[in-house]
């Protein structure tokens, strides 16, 4: 057996970003407490590694049991809506900010489409800790979801309007939400696209796409909780039906790599180089 791993995967800017600091913070002296809100990323292997050396994962409502003096709070790449900031400056916490800068245009994107009293649609999952900060940034004043049928009876379709997309969907179907929803505009002036999909996910598309055609069977790594995940095995599987999705190394079988020359071996952009690595370690050591 050949087995390869996809030179393309790996973190996206944004998570590289996050964990940086994070590494760097808990490096510090003297030592402080670092805490992270949320899943620093949709990877369990990468977060118990993070937790090993010393990140804690806290949830919004834990903030108010930490010492503001010892304890620094990392805002991770998804973002946080403006209510997150204002417990923060109201309980005196020290904050890093590792907002993907993509997503902090987006933000900015969407308040001033607010301001300008468009109607924001936005083509994404509505409980996406992403878009939930999006949501934020527009007091609510926006519709969510990821097919037409999601917006039909929603949307009014005779004011100025805008559709954006979460940064980790796929582009093919925000082009096709775009289109199906121009269909349904008295005047296809009144709506306006801003393309805001990262444009590493979009080149990622293009790369796995190839790497799926190179091999016999693709081992598909990801967190199960990672959209981009979903987005891009769901790619990757409609390239090559020979995908299998994981998220632990425990779930692979010798008997799936019988009669194959070629695995491959990718995943998304929030799993880590160093787990595919192992991947192929335990493949070559085991099958």
């Amino acid at each position: 057996m050949i087995i390869n791993i996809d030179n393309s995967a790996g973190f996206c800017f944004g998570v590289l970003q996050t964990i940086k600091k994070a590494e760097n913070n808990i490096k510090n002296e003297p030592p402080k407490n670092i805490y992270v809100l949320g899943e620093i990323i949709h990877n369990p292997s990468e977060i118990k590694r993070l937790n090993k050396i010393g990140l804690k994962t806290i949830l919004l409502n834990d903030l108010v049991k930490l010492e503001k003096e010892n304890s620094i709070v990392i805002i991770r790449a998804h973002g946080e809506p403006p209510s997150t900031y204002n417990v923060l400056k109201e309980l005196q916490l020290n904050y890093i900010d590792a907002t993907c800068p993509l997503v902090n245009r987006l933000q900015q994107k969407i308040m001033n489409y607010y301001e300008q009293e468009h109607q924001i649609i936005i083509f994404g999952k509505s409980d996406h800790p992403e878009v939930i900060a999006l949501r934020g940034v527009c007091k609510e004043k926006c519709f969510v979801g990821l097919n037409i049928d999601d917006f039909l009876d929603k949307i009014n379709f005779n004011v100025k309007s805008v559709l954006l997309s979460q940064t980790t969907m796929s582009l093919d179907r925000f082009m096709l939400l775009y289109n199906t929803l121009l269909e349904h505009f008295n005047s296809k002036k009144l709506l306006k696209i801003e393309n805001t999909i990262c444009k590493f996910m979009i080149s990622r598309e293009v790369e796995l796409k190839k790497f799926a055609m190179e091999n016999d069977i693709i081992i598909f790594v990801a967190g199960r909780n990672s959209s981009n995940g979903k987005v891009l095995y769901n790619i990757c599987k409609s390239i090559n039906n020979k995908t299998i999705f994981i998220e632990n190394i425990n779930e692979l079988e010798c008997s799936m790599f019988i009669n194959y020359n070629t695995i491959g071996i990718t995943g998304a952009t929030s799993t880590p180089r160093w787990y595919l690595d192992e991947v192929e370690s335990f493949i070559k050591k085991y099958c």
